[in-house]
């Protein structure tokens, strides 16, 4: 009988997957990780914390399924692995998405040595994707209901950690989930899925970067392709590329964020078509499908998370940066976004936009 540690995110996800282990026999432990405090993110203690919430919410879901539970206290961890490098990000001109940092360094780290620990012979998480040993290689492939499917956000699984996590819902389609939450009378049968950052929960980044660096991001010029001063901007880690809303530029046709330019503080804006480009390099890249990747091949690939696969010839370098020219151009490819590339269904693996 296996023993897992259940990630328990308070959300109806991760109570139906540890409700589907139990159901399989396996000896469960519910746990769930406690990222950040209301202080650490500009909230009034005097509110209730969305974290603490989602604690209680998962306590009372292990509780429902006889059993046991801990909360572990990771917001060092959290502040130094996925708020730090989300600040640094946005400073430097890039875009991040702090779900993949979340998972790389605490979910599949953090609380991975947790369940070693604890006698575990794997952690299972609600995500929507599958993991399937073929030929002696462990793979990551898409979920069958393709709108949940969370694989881009799982591309920095290792091998070693794809052999001891379990995704009990990358088979099944969310309508089933909820049924079965229901069906078991579960208290968060009904809670809507989070759709924001969890530490950042009006959306509002700048607002969020400013309070918790306690500075402010320096104004500068808005400028066109050529370097002429269209007007003023508020502080780079207000805009993204392809941004068009929020710039408060007058011109006689739409003006879309196509670069930042941190070194110059400048963020240069151009027409919507001038945003298409075929190429992109990527960095920090891990294979899944490969131990040694060849050095050109075809495949599919995401440049941001609910973006349909385009198709793209990828070729690696000598220094493991990876060079990607799409059949077709694609819109607004972002620094710091992840590159993740398919075959198919199956991952073959991801990195960070330069």
């Amino acid at each position: 009988m296996d023993k897992v540690l259940i990630a328990m995110s308070g959300g109806v996800d991760s109570s139906v997957a540890a409700f589907l282990m139990k159901e399989q026999g396996c000896e469960c432990i519910g746990a769930t990780m406690k990222l950040f405090h209301n202080e650490d993110i500009g909230v009034s203690r005097t509110k209730t914390c969305r974290s603490l919430e989602d604690v209680e919410d998962a306590r009372l879901a292990a509780l429902h399924l006889g059993i046991p539970y801990y909360a572990f206290n990771f917001s060092d961890d959290f502040k130094g692995q996925v708020i730090d490098r989300f600040i640094s990000s946005y400073e430097r001109g890039a875009t991040p998405n702090p779900c993949i940092d979340c998972n790389r360094y605490l979910k599949f780290e953090r609380l991975y040595e947790r369940a070693r620990i604890l006698g575990c012979d794997a952690i299972v998480a609600g995500h929507y994707a599958r993991i399937e040993q073929e030929n002696g290689r462990w793979l990551l492939k898409k979920s069958l209901d393709e709108s949940k499917d969370q694989s881009y956000v799982l591309y920095s699984l290792t091998q070693d950690q794809l052999a001891h996590t379990r995704l009990p819902l990358g088979a099944m389609h969310k309508s089933e989930t909820r049924r079965i939450a229901e069906e078991q009378g579960f208290y968060n049968a009904d809670k809507p899925d989070s759709q924001d950052i969890c530490f950042v929960p009006d959306g509002d980044y700048a607002g969020f970067i400013a309070r918790y660096t306690g500075r402010d991001c320096p104004a500068g010029d808005f400028v066109d392709e050529s370097g002429r001063v269209l007007g003023r901007h508020k502080g780079i880690v207000h805009y993204t590329v392809g941004q068009r809303k929020g710039l408060g530029i007058a011109a006689d046709a739409p003006l879309y964020v196509k670069r930042i330019d941190a070194a110059e503080n400048r963020v240069v804006l151009s027409s919507n078509d001038a945003l298409f480009s075929r190429e992109l390099m990527a960095n920090d890249f891990n294979w899944i499908a490969y131990d040694v990747p060849p050095r050109e091949l075809r495949a599919t690939a995401r440049v941001r998370y609910h973006q349909r696969e385009q198709a793209a010839t990828v070729t690696v370098l000598e220094d493991g940066h990876v060079h990607l020219v799409f059949d077709e151009p694609q819109r607004a490819i972002t620094p710091g976004q992840a590159v993740v590339l398919y075959d198919g269904d199956t991952v073959l693996g991801g990195g960070t936009i330069l």
